[in-house]
């Protein structure tokens, strides 16, 4: 919101200066968002007098000038105005002076052989408008020599300030004014009370024929206005704010938008098809040609203005160009409404149009003020045009706003933080307009004021919700009078001076703070952090994918396909990241990167429930291992998957002792070469493989490819343990290797289990080594190594010791798979 200071004080009686004022608004929570001096970047212009203008001698455009500046000096200046001539006052701004509106630096010069000592100047190259026909002309009472800014009153400073969503009523210089004299800086100056001679039937009249469209109208003609430019007062008025007059009419309506956050909208009576302004909602294929210039698709949720033509308007936001008013206007019709915010809002955000009348609309503008503000405009444009007023037309019924709010006097150190004397609270909120009707020691009744929307607010109701239902749910709850007695709170303290407020720290939860991640989300950032350090690139994809691929990796439920995709290929929730993943190494290896390693923290869909949607690091591998000149390259295979999935379930603190391998993978994984993860027989910690050759040949993946899911929800949080010393034993480890002639039908996991359970207390770790399977062993058998590591706690063992355990681990792996010892 910006206006500035003259503005203010026509409003506001106050002798106080510019800097108090500023101060005063940043305390009372109108925060000022900048001051502008325009004065400052003219200060070194002045009036000139031309003395003489003649040809410029080598320039058909040019003319060289003579110009007193003031002093009784003549200065040489090249212009190229049309109307630079002989006798006219202008602008001048000397060498070293800063020209805002071309941003130069004014400098001595010569052009086409005739010096240029100085420069008259235009209102664009002034920055105070977009006119550049020709040097600015003044009155030929001018005063020689003067300051251009004190003569032409753009010493006004102009004011921003930031409005909060609530307080419309801020939205004007009236507004701002009251909260400024209710702060003790002055006395707000009451409104002229105009008075209209009605003498006329007016030619136009109102219908509302949807209460959506409109709550309440009224409207008033004026005929034999002369319209044209508005007079330099209003334009510089509208200017400095950043407003671009366009002629008297609506420049009068933009003046009462902003000084009384009234907006109005004028019709060219003689461009109205028939007699008749109906507020309706607009009809299926409806379009308005709006006064910026675009025409705006309407649909049956905007309310509009409309003749027997069509839409004139779209009603509280923007008007139609038709229908508006220039030179060539006699007679005017003014439009004063009210209109619902929400409406307002939506179409506003539908169509995408910022006007100032919406700014107002939206926040909610005074319901009592509309009569006054008709007079007030009819007054105005009387006095700028001319013209005779017509009869007052209406239609709708004036809003009943009158509401109450209640204030206890202890909530004001109770809710608020600050003491307050009573008189004193009482005071302020009737310095504000709100107008006492009952008082008692515990506290204050009062009326609130007509342009306070947002005190005790009206409640807004659900789609589905009646007002009666809303009203007693409201009552039942109490929430209606504890919010209205909030906003009496914060009036009070923000009127005294939000700075008077005593900070008041927050209390501490504990000396040591919480982990600012939850364990779910430490996991998932570790997870990420081991898999990148594995050489993997992390990936964010789209949780949906085309529904045929999904298909390849699981059930498409109909429940998960999306209603309203993206894009037509990106209509189901996918199954599992594997297969975006999948599909990126596709559009990869299609570009000539066949060789990828892609990994992501997403999710899976089961169901359309919170607990159908499963956290999943998940990861693929394609093509071939890196080139190395230690070894050579190799096609990824699902040892690799595997070796993955161990890694984050290892740095998750899985016990790794207690993860199983089973073999009934999902159906997108290779039947012989995948498997499980699991702890225990119910819980499936991960699954991994090499991807199934029909999935690949769908997605055009020619390569191999590998991949896993870890399934993050499924991994049970450590178990809290108070940290002891580090187990770090006196005595050396000792390993011996042993190979067992095993079934081939026979897991390697299960020789594994057999050997770490045949000693507990001396087995540290078991490991597979080697693998064979050749014409040197029976048919059906295959050796399988391992690696036993011993570790003694209490002394170093002996040979015979050694011995011992040894056969127990021989014993246990036979019982277990009926392997036997290989010579």
């Amino acid at each position: 919101m910006k206006f500035t200071l003259s503005w203010l004080k026509a409003h506001l009686e106050t002798e106080a200066p510019l800097d108090d004022i500023l101060a005063a608004l940043n305390r009372i929570g109108l925060e000022v968002e900048g001051v502008e001096d325009r004065g400052a970047a003219l200060a070194g212009f002045r009036i000139a007098h031309v003395v003489e203008a003649v040809q410029h001698p080598n320039a058909d455009r040019l003319r060289a000038l003579k110009v007193d500046p003031g002093d009784g000096t003549l200065l040489s200046v090249v212009c190229g105005a049309p109307n630079a001539r002989a006798g006219m006052k202008g602008v001048l701004a000397l060498p070293g002076a800063f020209i805002p509106g071309t941003g130069i630096t004014l400098k001595k010069g010569e052009i086409r052989g005739v010096a240029s000592e100085a420069m008259m100047l235009s209102a664009r190259e002034m920055g105070l408008g977009d006119d550049h026909s020709g040097i600015v002309d003044l009155p030929a009472d001018a005063p020689l020599g003067e300051s251009y800014v004190r003569y032409a009153g753009l010493d006004d400073p102009i004011v921003e300030i930031s409005v909060t969503p609530n307080r419309g009523d801020a939205l004007s210089v009236q507004g701002i004014a009251r909260d400024l004299a209710a702060a003790g800086l002055g006395r707000l100056k009451p409104l002229v009370e105009p008075k209209i001679d009605s003498v006329y039937p007016s030619p136009l009249r109102w219908e509302i024929a949807d209460s959506r469209a409109c709550d309440y109208v009224l409207g008033r003609a004026i005929r034999g206005v002369k319209n044209g430019p508005s007079p330099k007062w209003l334009q510089d008025l509208l200017t400095a704010i950043g407003l671009r007059p366009i002629n008297a009419l609506v420049d009068v309506t933009n003046l009462y938008t902003y000084g009384l956050g009234r907006p109005l909208h004028v019709f060219d009576v003689a461009k109205v098809k028939g007699n008749t302004l109906t507020m309706r909602m607009a009809r299926p294929g409806e379009s308005l040609l709006a006064l910026n210039g675009k025409t705006y698709a309407l649909t049956e949720e905007d309310g509009i203005i409309a003749d027997a033509a069509g839409p004139e308007a779209l009603g509280g936001i923007i008007g139609g160009e038709h229908s508006g008013c220039d030179e060539t206007t006699t007679e005017v019709f003014i439009e004063c409404a009210l209109f619902d915010p929400v409406r307002i809002a939506r179409s506003g955000r539908r169509h995408d149009v910022r006007t100032d009348a919406r700014a107002r609309f939206e926040r909610g503008v005074d319901p009592a003020l509309p009569a006054h503000a008709l007079d007030l405009a009819t007054w105005t444009m009387q006095e700028l045009c001319g013209g005779e007023a017509s009869a007052v037309v209406s239609a709708g019924t004036p809003p009943a706003w009158q509401r109450s709010a209640r204030l206890r006097f202890e909530r004001l150190a109770g809710l608020g933080g600050a003491e307050v004397p009573p008189d004193d609270a009482v005071g302020i909120l009737e310095r504000l307009g709100f107008a006492v009707q009952a008082r008692d020691a515990a506290g204050v009744t009062v009326a609130v004021p007509s342009w306070r929307n947002d005190i005790a607010a009206p409640i807004h109701l659900d789609q589905d919700a009646s007002l009666p239902e809303a009203r007693a749910r409201a009552a039942a709850e109490g929430c209606a009078a504890t919010e209205a007695e909030a906003d009496l709170v914060e009036e009070v303290l923000r009127i005294r001076g939000l700075d008077t407020v005593p900070p008041v720290s927050l209390p501490v939860a504990g000396i040591v703070p919480p982990p600012s991640l939850t364990p779910k989300q430490a996991r998932a950032a570790l997870a990420r952090r081991v898999l990148a350090a594995r050489g993997m690139l992390d990936c964010v994809s789209f949780g949906f994918l085309e529904q045929k691929s999904a298909a390849l990796f699981g059930d498409t439920p109909e429940l998960l396909r999306l209603a309203n995709p993206i894009a037509a290929d990106l209509d189901q929730m996918r199954p599992t990241p594997v297969a975006s993943l999948l599909l990126a190494a596709a559009r990869n290896a299609a570009r000539g990167w066949p060789d990828v390693a892609l990994a992501e923290l997403g999710a899976a869909y089961r169901d359309p429930s919170p607990e159908g949607q499963v956290a999943v690091a998940a990861g693929i591998r394609a093509g071939h291992t890196p080139r190395h000149w230690a070894e050579p390259a190799r096609a990824v295979d699902a040892m690799d998957a595997k070796g993955d999935a161990l890694a984050v379930l290892q740095a998750l603190g899985v016990p790794m002792a207690a993860v199983t391998v089973t073999t009934d993978a999902p159906g997108f994984y290779h039947p012989g070469r995948s498997g499980v993860l699991r702890q225990g027989p119910k819980t499936v910690l991960a699954t991994f493989g090499e991807i199934h050759p029909k999935v690949r040949a769908a997605l055009d993946l020619a390569g191999p490819a590998v991949g896993f899911e870890v399934f993050l929800d499924a991994i049970p949080e450590p178990k809290r343990r108070k940290k002891g010393a580090p187990d770090l034993p006196a005595f050396q480890p000792l390993r011996r290797d042993f190979a067992f002639l095993v079934d081939a039908g026979i897991a390697a996991e299960q020789v594994l289990r057999a050997a770490r359970g045949a000693d507990k207390a001396l087995v540290a770790d078991v490991a597979l080594f080697d693998r064979y399977a050749g014409d040197k062993l029976p048919a059906g058998k295959v050796s399988l190594a391992i690696q036993v590591t011993l570790q003694p706690r209490e002394a170093t063992l002996t040979d015979a010791q050694i011995e011992a355990v040894a056969e127990r681990i021989v014993a246990a792996v036979a019982k277990a798979t009926g392997a036997t010892l290989r010579a």
